[in-house]
């Protein structure tokens, strides 16, 4: 469900909007709330890079001076890098999970 609302609005306010909402829900099923971050930001920074809004990636179209259609088609393989990450990160928590377990010690 972030996936899909990040490709339709801004980081920023869904951080607001969809935290107070799933958190809880989310520790209710025993995500830890770090992993849960690690998630949602994962989450809608992808969005960010994907149409119909993509901010993002209109900056980088702007920017690089190319055509939308052209960027979607160079960066089509980091979206399935981006993807691979998010499976990776949301199903096993120890990857995200091991660097803050260090610190915290």
């Amino acid at each position: 469900m972030l996936l899909a609302l990040g490709t339709f609005m801004d980081m920023a306010p869904l951080i607001l909007i969809t935290t107070p909402i799933f958190l809880p829900v989310a520790m209710g099923v025993g995500v830890d709330p770090v992993h849960f971050g690690i998630i949602m930001m994962l989450n809608l920074g992808i969005g960010l890079v994907t149409p119909p809004v993509g901010s993002v990636l209109f900056v980088g179209s702007a920017v690089g001076n190319i055509p939308i259609t052209a960027l979607m088609r160079t960066i089509a393989p980091f979206y399935l890098a981006l993807l691979v990450a998010l499976m990776l990160i949301t199903y096993i928590p120890a990857l995200s999970l091991w660097l803050p377990g260090v610190l915290g010690d």
